[in-house]
């Protein structure tokens, strides 16, 4: 592609050189310049890729981008801009041939919930024949094919490739997490979303290479409703009127409150073999509806998922999703890792979570006593060279509700898994919660499948969708779920 036709969407000032030149990729890490490339170069957290210049011209670069007062005794073009990692969000856009424009973009933004909305709004999608990409936490999903990231939300450039791999695979929509770092960083410049959703918003990423305070965090999550053409909003979050200020969206709202424009109720608990679930009735209007009614039926837990299946069944009525498919595919939906249960025994549930943290344990296991369980008994660890207070904060939790904890092996890194559970028992203390220690997490839940009483919920926490341990500087593969099955298997032969 012509130099010049990859920068015509963002303002710059040519310091030396030609754009009429033809460059055959945009590369913004120094190892991987190829002959004929542009070289981006973006400023980190701990590295500056102006340091790199000369080696990547050595290396075949044609042409720099750059956002500092730089010397280039070589031949090359020189283009100076404000922000290269908005630049190069913009310059990839254009290599891909503007791939977003071929799609629907859904983008998710919010403290929690993005995974499991993400994923409810692929199944309707996908129930009604429509070919849907994913990209968040668990990695891009295209045409069914998985796909590892780097990040919640990659790079721009992987962004955009992804995008451009969508459609190659025939692709309607593209569904993906926005994080406020993927905001923040302009990730996600270049393109506008055709519908941007918001969860909720809570204490989280505050730290030197995260966000500097909760003002930051909230406003970079605002960025997606100045960046989007409709915006579709828990109303009920107290952070809502900072989320949407200075909007430049249409602005719908979901939630309980009677000011939603989608509103739950009439709340109930669903307990059935296999199933912890919940149903509530939708009511009000959509962008494409109003006077709706509709009785909502979820085969998973909590009141934070009626907020998901609730926006879930706003965006996809405004799409035009037939009402039976949109609510047999809520129905079905089990996202994997995210208060996933496996279906094991009548006798007792067993449930696989992500919750890791204080504020997603103590929301799920209050969400779990609302079912009345026989009493649950809670599988855990903690990672190593990670914050102490977040183990005093899960044992402390986890014994408050759970009946018994198993304490045991989460990514302990470089520290031992009994020096983890010693800090964890400091917060088991607090609330005298009843444990017992099994190293091998394997081991610890065919444990809890052989002493569990009638009634029983068994809750996996910390790895969710994770599929490896990480011990000493290795990942070794491991996955709850199929420490599950192989334990049913083991059943069967029996």
């Amino acid at each position: 592609m012509v130099l010049s036709k990859l920068v015509e969407d963002y303002q710059y000032t040519v310091c030396k050189g030609s754009l009429e030149i033809e460059v055959t990729d945009v590369i913004y890490d120094s190892r991987k310049i190829k002959p004929d490339t542009v070289f981006v170069c973006m400023v980190g957290a701990s590295f500056d890729a102006h340091e790199y210049i000369s080696q990547a011209i050595a290396q075949g670069a044609v042409a720099v981008v750059v956002q500092k007062d730089v010397e280039v005794k070589e031949d090359v073009t020189v283009i100076r801009v404000e922000n290269t990692r908005k630049a190069l969000a913009y310059m990839a856009a254009a290599y891909f041939g503007h791939p977003a424009t071929k799609l629907t973009m859904i983008g998710i933004t919010g403290t929690k919930g993005k995974t499991t909305t993400s994923y409810m709004i692929q199944s309707v999608l996908e129930a009604a024949g429509k070919k849907v990409g994913i990209i968040g936490t668990i990695g891009a999903l295209i045409d069914g094919k998985k796909q590892k990231t780097q990040n919640t939300t990659p790079e721009s450039y992987e962004l955009q490739r992804l995008f451009a791999a969508m459609v190659e695979a025939g692709c309607e929509y593209c569904v993906m997490e926005v994080s406020s770092q993927g905001l923040k960083m302009h990730r996600v410049a270049g393109f506008e979303f055709d519908y941007g959703i918001f969860t909720n918003f809570s204490e989280d990423h505050i730290g030197p290479n995260e966000h500097a305070s909760m003002e930051e965090y909230l406003y970079c999550k605002s960025l997606l409703f100045k960046q989007c053409k409709y915006g579709i909003l828990n109303v009920d979050d107290p952070a809502f009127e900072g989320v949407t200020k200075d909007h430049t969206c249409q602005i719908m709202t979901y939630g309980f409150s009677e000011t939603a424009d989608l509103r739950a109720r009439e709340l109930s608990y669903l307990k059935e073999p296999g199933i912890l679930g919940i149903a509530y009735d939708a009511v009000g209007e959509t962008y494409r509806e109003r006077h709706i009614m509709q009785h909502i039926r979820l085969s998973i837990p909590g009141k934070f998922n009626v907020y998901n299946s609730l926006v879930t069944y706003f965006l996809c009525n405004s799409l035009g999703i037939a009402d039976d498919i949109c609510l047999d595919a809520l129905f079905q939906t089990r996202v994997r890792g995210r208060v996933e249960t496996v279906d094991v025994s009548d006798r007792f549930t067993i449930m696989i979570d992500y919750a890791h943290n204080a504020l997603s344990t103590e929301s799920l296991m209050s969400t779990l006593m609302e079912y009345h369980p026989k009493r649950i008994v809670a599988i855990f660890g903690c990672g190593g060279n990670r914050s102490k207070l977040r183990r005093y904060d899960m044992g402390e939790i986890c014994g408050k509700y759970a009946g018994l904890c198993i304490l045991t092996c989460d990514n302990p890194r470089d520290e031992e898994v009994d020096a983890i559970n010693a800090d964890i028992k400091i917060g088991l203390a607090k609330s005298n919660g009843k444990y017992i220690e099994i190293e091998d997490r394997t081991e610890a839940i065919h444990y809890s499948m052989d002493h569990a009483e009638d009634g029983d919920v068994i809750v996996l926490l910390g790895k969710g969708h994770e599929d490896y341990q990480e011990i000493k500087g290795q990942k070794y593969h491991y996955s709850d779920r199929e420490a599950v099955l192989e334990y049913v298997e083991k059943l069967k032969q029996k």
